[in-house]
C-alpha cells in the first residue's frame, strides 16, 4: 500500500492523463477557537486525454488525508466513500474523455505539528490562529486534490470563520458576508504554494508603487507581537526586493498582492505561497538582536520574494529540480543584499561564505551526499532532501555558473525563461537552453560535472621560490577525495572559474591588503598559473578569493603560519571568512587539533568586526570543544573558552552587537561557581555591566544555563515563565525544565516526547533542545539503548516534521564512542527501516564517526 506516499512513476501517468483545470473549495472554520474537526468541500474540474481511455472510460485518484469522508460524487453520480477511499487516497474509476468533474466532501483535522492547517492558541489571549503550510505533499490535508506540482490549477476558496477573524489567502482578501470569505480565483499555480491563514491577527498595510505599478502590501502577526512588529524596515527591504527583482528579471511581479505573515510555531523559516508569504514569527524580534539577525531575517524576505518568479511563476515540474527552486532564489536573495544600492549588507556574500556554504561542505561529506540534481524517486525522498546541497551548494554552483557565463548573460537567460514559461512547469533543461542562449557557452559538460555528480573538491596551492622569495612556479592542485562510505557515484574533478588573491601587510595600517588578483579556470589536477611566475612571494596566497566557486580550500604552509597571526587582520571581511571557513573544515576533517582551532580563533576574533562571523566562530568553538577535542582535555578547553567569553564580554563596546554576542556565548558555557554566581547576579539585577540590557531573551539564555547545571529547578522555572507567559516563555520553559541534571528530569521530558504524540511540534523540539546537554553525557547514556528501540516505531507512526525532529534530535549524538557506532550499525543491519530514516540514522552516525576522527587528532598534539 502506497500510504501518504507518491512515486514519481506514478506522478507521471497521472499528469499524462489528467488536466486540471480548476478547484472550488469550501471551508467551514468557524469551530476554529474549539478545534477538532471542519467542514472540507472540493469541486475539482479536469481534463482527461484521449489517449489515455479504454472500453470507455480511465481510472486514476486524489489525494486526501482526512478522519472522514462522507461524500464522493463524480460527474453527477453519487459513489460510495468506504469503497474508494483508502490509504489517503479516493480511487476514481470510470473517468470520461474529455471534461470530468469531481466534488468531495469530507472531514479534515487541524494540526498542530506545522503541517496542514495548524492551529495554534495563544496563551496571551486564548485565541486560536491557523495557518497552512503545503510543502511538499500537504494541501491534501485541507482539500482533496492532485498533489504534484505539475498540475496546475485556479484555485477559488470560500472560508467560514468566526466573527471578527481575519482570512488571507493568495487572492486579495473580500469583504466578509455573514463571517463567509469568497475569494477569485487564482491564476494557475501548483496546490503546494495556495494557502490560508484563519484569525484574529494584527496587520499592517502599504503599497509598492514606481512607474504606474501598484501593488498592495500587507503584514500580519499575532496582537501579542505586535508592539514588536517592525514594519517600516520590514517593507523597506520587500521595496527593495520589488525593484531589484523586476529589473532583473524584466518581468512585473505575477500576482495581485503581496502579503507577509508572521505565523506561529513554523517549522521552517518561510514558505513561498503565492501572495501570501508564511514566515516564523520568531522573526518579529521581541529583544534585542545582533544586526546578524536582522540580516538572515532580510535574506528570507528576498528568498521569498524570489520565489513568486522562480517558483510559483514557474514551476518544476518534479522535486528533482527542488535545488533550482530553492537554489535560484537564495542566491538572487543574496545577490539583491549585496548589490541594492540602499541594502544594509553589501557584504552579504561574506555572510553567505561563512554560514551557507560551510552548511554546504558539511552536508557534502555526508553518506547522504547526493548530485545537486538529486533522484528523487517518491515524496519520501524529497521530505530529507531539503539540506545542505539543495539550498547551500545549489546556491554556490549558481554563483560558480554566472561567473563562468557572466552575470548580464545569465540574467538575460533567466528574462528569456520567465517570459517562455510563465504559469508552467520546467525541467532543468529549459533554464540551460536559456542559458545557452544569451552566453553562448555549451553548458551540458558543465552540468554533467557540477549539477549529475556528488562530493567536494579540494584545491591546494603549489608554490615555489628562490633564495629571495621570488615565486618561480605557481599550480594550484585540484583533488577529488573518496566519496564517504556508503554513499553513490565515484570522485570526479571539476571546472572551476576562481580568483587567486595575494595578500601583504600594510606597515602603515598593520592591514592585511590584497595587492593583485588573478582569475583563471582550474581544469584537471594540476593547472599552472604563470602569472604569478617572478612575483615576489605574497604574505598569504588565498585560492578561490571572492568565492566564486564550490571547493574546501587549503592554506599553504606559510601563509597558514601568517594567517594564524593575523587572521584578524584583513582588510576586508570577505577574505577573513574564507580563511575562517577553512580553519573550521580543517577542525573537522581532523587536518587541524580542536586545541589549535580554539588558539586560532582566540588570536582573531578580537579583531573580526563582522557580527555575523562572530557569532558563528563562537557556535563552532563550542561544537569543536564539546564533541571534537581530546576528552581528557575537554574540561580544560572549555575553562580557557569561558573565560575568554567573560572577558570578551567585559571589553566589548557598551550596548553594541559584539556585546550581546559574546553575553550568549558566555551564558552557554559557564560554568565555575563565580561565573554562575555572575549570571544569577545578572538576572536579579544585583549586578550589572554597562550596556547589557537583560531583557526577556537574554534572561532565558540564563536560565536555561542555571537550570542545566542544577542551579534552577522548577520553582525558579515557572518564576521566569510567570515573567513571560507568552508561546515563547512556554518553549523556552520547556528547555530549562528538560536541562535539569537529574534523572527524574530527563525521564520526564523523555516522556513527553517519545511516550506521547500530545505536544505540539515547538515545544516538542524545545524540550529536545533541553533534554541533549553535552556536558551531561553520563546521565544520558541509557537513553541510547532506548532511542534504537524507539526510532523505527516512532518514524512509522508519526507525521514526517515530528519524526524527524526525533529521529535527528534524539540520535546519541554526544556519546562519541565506538559503541555508538557499534549500536547505529547494528540496528541499521536488523531494523530495516525505510530510505527515509536510513539516510538520517546514517547522517547521525557520520558525525559520531567524524567526531572520534577529530578527538584521536586533538590527542596526538
Amino acid at each position: 500500500m502506497p500510504g501518504t506516499n507518491l512515486t514519481r512513476e506514478e506522478a507521471q501517468q497521472r499528469a499524462k492523463l489528467l488536466t486540471v483545470d480548476s478547484y472550488e473549495i469550501d471551508l467551514d472554520l468557524s469551530g476554529a477557537q474549539e478545534g477538532g474537526t471542519y467542514r472540507s468541500v472540493t469541486t475539482v474540474r479536469f481534463e482527461v486525454a484521449a489517449d489515455g481511455v479504454e472500453n470507455g472510460t480511465a481510472e486514476s485518484f486524489i489525494d486526501l488525508v482526512a478522519p472522514t469522508v462522507h461524500e464522493v460524487t463524480l460527474n453527477g453520480d453519487a459513489l460510495d466513500p468506504a469503497e474508494l477511499f483508502q490509504d489517503s487516497r479516493i480511487a476514481l474509476p470510470g473517468l470520461l474523455s474529455g471534461r470530468n468533474v469531481l466534488r468531495v466532501v469530507a472531514d479534515c483535522a487541524y494540526t498542530n505539528t506545522g503541517e496542514g492547517l495548524h492551529r495554534f492558541v495563544d496563551p496571551v489571549d486564548q485565541q486560536a490562529y491557523l495557518y497552512t503550510q503545503f510543502e511538499v505533499p500537504d494541501a491534501r490535508r485541507v482539500f482533496a486534490s492532485f498533489e504534484q506540482p505539475d498540475l496546475k490549477a485556479t484555485f477559488q476558496f470560500t472560508v467560514k470563520a468566526p466573527d471578527g477573524w481575519t482570512v488571507v489567502s493568495n487572492s486579495p482578501t473580500p469583504e466578509p458576508k455573514d463571517n463567509v470569505w469568497e475569494f477569485a480565483p487564482t491564476p494557475r499555480i501548483s496546490s503546494y504554494i495556495t494557502a490560508l491563514i484563519v484569525g484574529p491577527y494584527h496587520s499592517v498595510h502599504s503599497v509598492y508603487e514606481k512607474d504606474g505599478q501598484s501593488v498592495p502590501l500587507g503584514i500580519y502577526c499575532r496582537p501579542s507581537l505586535a508592539e514588536f512588529l517592525d514594519s517600516d524596515a520590514i517593507f523597506e527591504v520587500t521595496r527593495q526586493g520589488f525593484e531589484w527583482f523586476q529589473e532583473r528579471f524584466d518581468y512585473a511581479y505575477p500576482f495581485e498582492k503581496y502579503d507577509q505573515l508572521f505565523v506561529p510555531e513554523f517549522n521552517a523559516g518561510a514558505m513561498e505561497n503565492a501572495g501570501a508569504v508564511t514566515i516564523r514569527d520568531q522573526y518579529v524580534f521581541r529583544s534585542k538582536v545582533t544586526d546578524a539577525a536582522y540580516e538572515l531575517r532580510a535574506e528570507t524576505i528576498l528568498h521569498e520574494l524570489a520565489h513568486m518568479w522562480f517558483g510559483d511563476l514557474v514551476t518544476m515540474e518534479w522535486w528533482n529540480d527542488l535545488w533550482l527552486n530553492e537554489s535560484f532564489a537564495t542566491y538572487t536573495s543574496i545577490a539583491c543584499q549585496a548589490a541594492h544600492p540602499e541594502s544594509r549588507w553589501p557584504h552579504s556574500w561574506t555572510t553567505f561564505a561563512n554560514s551557507m556554504k560551510t552548511w554546504a561542505y558539511r552536508q557534502d561529506q555526508l553518506p547522504s551526499t547526493h548530485p545537486i540534481m538529486a533522484e528523487i524517486n517518491d515524496l519520501e525522498d524529497v521530505l530529507v532532501n531539503f539540506d545542505g546541497i539543495t539550498y547551500a551548494k545549489g546556491a554556490s554552483v549558481l554563483k560558480q555558473l554566472v561567473a563562468y557565463v557572466g552575470e548580464d548573460e545569465f540574467f538575460r537567460g533567466v528574462q528569456a525563461y520567465f517570459k517562455a514559461h510563465a504559469f508552467g512547469n520546467t525541467r532543468l533543461s529549459d533554464l540551460l537552453g536559456a542559458l545557452e542562449e544569451t552566453s553562448g557557452r555549451d553548458l551540458k559538460t558543465w552540468s554533467k560535472q557540477w549539477l549529475q555528480t556528488a562530493g567536494i573538491n579540494v584545491l591546494r596551492p603549489e608554490i615555489e621560490t628562490d633564495e629571495n622569495g621570488v615565486v618561480t612556479s605557481f599550480a594550484i592542485r585540484q583533488e577529488a577525495p573518496a566519496l564517504p562510505a556508503g554513499a553513490k557515484g565515484a570522485p570526479t574533478l571539476r571546472p572551476h572559474r576562481i580568483a587567486v588573491g595575494l595578500y601583504n601587510l600594510d606597515d602603515d595600517s598593520g592591514k592585511l591588503v590584497r595587492d593583485e588578483r588573478v582569475e583563471l579556470d582550474v581544469d584537471g589536477e594540476l593547472t599552472a598559473v604563470p602569472q604569478l611566475a617572478g612575483k615576489r612571494r605574497a604574505d598569504v596566497v588565498l585560492l578561490n578569493d571572492d568565492d566564486l566557486s564550490y571547493a574546501k580550500v587549503r592554506l599553504d604552509e606559510k601563509s597558514l603560519a601568517f594567517v594564524t597571526e593575523h587572521l584578524g587582520d584583513f582588510e576586508s571581511s570577505l577574505p577573513r571568512a574564507l580563511c575562517w571557513a577553512s580553519a573550521w573544515d580543517m577542525t573537522r576533517d581532523a587536518e587541524l587539533p580542536t586545541r589549535d582551532y580554539l588558539s586560532l580563533v582566540l588570536s582573531g576574533i578580537g579583531k573580526e568586526s563582522d557580527i555575523g562571523v562572530v557569532q558563528s566562530l563562537h557556535r563552532q568553538v563550542k561544537l569543536a570543544i564539546d564533541l571534537y577535542a581530546d576528552p581528557t582535555a575537554r574540561e580544560a578547553l572549555l575553562t580557557r573558552w569561558t573565560d575568554a567569553t567573560l572577558a570578551h564580554l567585559r571589553a566589548a563596546a557598551p550596548g553594541s552587537d559584539h556585546q550581546l554576542a559574546w553575553a550568549r556565548a558566555f551564558a552557554a558555557t559557564a560554568r565555575t561557581p563565580e561565573q554562575l554566581d555572575l549570571l544569577d547576579a545578572l538576572l536579579e539585577g544585583t549586578q550589572t555591566i554597562e550596556g547589557l540590557v537583560v531583557d526577556t531573551e537574554l534572561r532565558w539564555a540564563f536560565v536555561e544555563r542555571l537550570a542545566a547545571v542544577g542551579r534552577f529547578d522548577e520553582a525558579e522555572i515557572a518564576g521566569e515563565y510567570e515573567r513571560d507567559k507568552t508561546a515563547a516563555g512556554e518553549r523556552h520553559a520547556a528547555t530549562a525544565r528538560a536541562a535539569r541534571p537529574t534523572p527524574e528530569a530527563k525521564a520526564e521530558a523523555w516522556a513527553s516526547v517519545v511516550e506521547s504524540d500530545k505536544l505540539p511540534n515547538a515545544v516538542q523540539e524545545a524540550v529536545i533542545g533541553g533534554f541533549v546537554q553535552t556536558d551531561q553525557r553520563e546521565l544520558l547514556a541509557p537513553y541510547a539503548d532506548r532511542y534504537f528501540e524507539v526510532v523505527k516505531g516512532i518514524w512509522d507512526s508519526r507525521s514526517h516534521e515530528m519524526a524527524q525532529q526525533i529521529a535527528v534530535g534524539l540520535y546519541p549524538s554526544v556519546q562519541v564512542s565506538e559503541e555508538t557506532l557499534l549500536k547505529t550499525d547494528t540496528w541499521l543491519a536488523s531494523a530495516e527501516p525505510s530510505a527515509a530514516l536510513r539516510r538520517l540514522i546514517s547522517e547521525n552516525r557520520s558525525g559520531v564517526e567524524r567526531a572520534l576522527k577529530a578527538q584521536a587528532a586533538d590527542a596526538q598534539q
